[in-house]
Formats: C-alpha cells, sequence, structure tokens
C-alpha cells in the first residue's frame, strides 16, 4: 500500500505486479474500498501491472475540496495514476459506483483508456436497494451514516453477497473502519445525492453518459452477478442495448461483487477479453 498526493489530497492506493507490465485499473463502489478488488491482485498480477484505488473521499483517501460527482471522481482517478507516473492507457475494472467512473474516464480521457470491464455497475437502470434510496431524504441520509457500528455494517455487507460466508469479521471491521473516517458519511452523501434520489438513480446523468460513452466505444466487457440486492441483474438488458459492442456475462448465484464472491472465475473471464484486445491489437 501506498499513498500519492493529488491537488493536495492524499489517495490511498494498491500496487502489484510489473511495473512494465500493461496497466489495470481497479475502482470500487460507493461508500467502499479498494479492499473490494484485493483477491484480483494475486489473479492478474503474474501478467499486469495492477493498481486499485480508493477513490477520493472513500476508503482511506482524503477527499477533494469540489463536491463529489462522476467528473470529480473520474478527475481524481487521473490526478492518482499520474502521481504513480502511469500514463499509458489503462484496462479499467469497475464496480458499482466505480463502473460508472470507468465510463465517465473514458469520456474525460479517451486516450487513457484501453479497454472497460464493467461489474455490476451503476448507470444502467434506475433501480437501487432502497437504502441507498433514503440518503436521498434530508437529514436521514446523515444519521444512516453516522451509526457505522457492527449491526449497521453486518447488514451492508450480508447484502453484499449471494453467499453469506464471504461476511467475515474481518470485512465487518473493515467496514468499520472505513465508515469512521472523517469526512466519509458528507462524501458518501454528495455521491449518493449527485446520481439519485428517493425514486431512484437519476435518467438525467445515466442517459448523457452512455450517450458520450457511445461516441467513444473501447472494447467492453460487462459483467453482473445474477442474485445482486444493489443494482439487480436485469440492468445487464440496458447495459447490452446501449453498449452493442460490448461482451457481456452473468455469474449464477453471485451477488453485487462478483470478482470476490467468484474471483478465480472473474479472474479467468477477464484475461480471456484482455489477453483477445491483445491479439487484435497486433
Amino acid at each position: 500500500m501506498t499513498d500519492v498526493d493529488v491537488r493536495g489530497a492524499r489517495i490511498h492506493v494498491r500496487e502489484s505486479g510489473d511495473p512494465s507490465s500493461e496497466p489495470v485499473l481497479l475502482l470500487h463502489g460507493i461508500g467502499r474500498s479498494l479492499e473490494d478488488w484485493a483477491p484480483q491482485h494475486a489473479r492478474l498480477a503474474d501478467a499486469y501491472r495492477v493498481i486499485s484505488v480508493d477513490m477520493p473521499g472513500f476508503g482511506f483517501s482524503q477527499r477533494l475540496p469540489e463536491p463529489t460527482t462522476l467528473r470529480t471522481l473520474a478527475e481524481g482517478v487521473l490526478g492518482t495514476l499520474d502521481a504513480l507516473g502511469e500514463h499509458r492507457p489503462v484496462h479499467v475494472m469497475g464496480n458499482s459506483l466505480g463502473g460508472a467512473v470507468a465510463m465517465q474516464l473514458s469520456v474525460l480521457a479517451p486516450d487513457r483508456v484501453r479497454t472497460s470491464t464493467l461489474v455490476n455497475s451503476a448507470g444502467f437502470g434506475k433501480e437501487v436497494t432502497i437504502a441507498l434510496r433514503l440518503l436521498a431524504i434530508p437529514g436521514l441520509g446523515r444519521g444512516m451514516l453516522g451509526a457505522a457500528d457492527r449491526n449497521a455494517m453486518r447488514r451492508t455487507e450480508r447484502a453484499l453477497f449471494f453467499d453469506g460466508s464471504f461476511v467475515t469479521e474481518e470485512r465487518i471491521d473493515h467496514a468499520v473502519e472505513v465508515g469512521r473516517q472523517p469526512g466519509s458519511a458528507v462524501v458518501f452523501l454528495e455521491a449518493a445525492r449527485a446520481l439519485g434520489t428517493l425514486r431512484g438513480v437519476s435518467a438525467g446523468w445515466r442517459s448523457a453518459l452512455l450517450a458520450e460513452v457511445a461516441r467513444h466505444p473501447k472494447p467492453t466487457l460487462v459483467v453482473w452477478g445474477e442474485r445482486d440486492l444493489i443494482l439487480p441483474a436485469h440492468h445487464l438488458r440496458a447495459a447490452r442495448a446501449a453498449l452493442p459492442w460490448a461482451q457481456s456475462h452473468v455469474f449464477a448465484e453471485t451477488g453485487h461483487m462478483p470478482q470476490v464472491e467468484k474471483a478465480d472465475e472473474f479472474a479467468q473471464l477477464v484475461r480471456v477479453f484482455l489477453a483477445a484486445q491483445q491479439v487484435s491489437a497486433r
């Protein structure tokens, strides 16, 4: 683990693999951290430079001065890559909110993105767990996030996985520690309210972002866990319609984070996808 400076903010990063290998960038979801990608470091680092990031204001990273939006998160990620000296196009993989940030990254700096892997990604449908929709209610959201106790975090972790054995005490400890970081609740609320309302994920930013992504198509893989309780798997149909060039895959008996719950299968899938892009580029 290391920290880098991005416009005065301390950004927490994990790197593995040979720095000269092709770069893979891993982005987590709302209120989460780079630990959600930990299993993929061991599975990809033999062939790639693997970089996972606590996006600005999340995990153990400090926030940037601007309000938290998709654009500011993408700009923070670009700044992190610059601070690491990584200026080559990256294979970006984003889970949940991280998928939307990955798409924003490909719009903001298309020359910095080689491929996109979108994992149970935000941006393809209105439906989202009630826990996130309630954050839009004035006065309620701060109280909900202020209760970063073990019981609340256990419920959150349980909602992420189909297989309850993944809800370990270590994961809950980490979630509590992340939830108690200074300013984490404020950043969480800013992001949630920028993206949705009590009725669900807002259509405006989704339509605008997908239209822009279509103008800068990249080789894309969209995957989903069929038992996702956060963003339902039928969003994959909308993803296929919006990104007709994309490949797709559904993981059976899997929740919101296939990269953790089906780590081996996920790694094999993305390795085949990335290898195919190397062949096509020759």
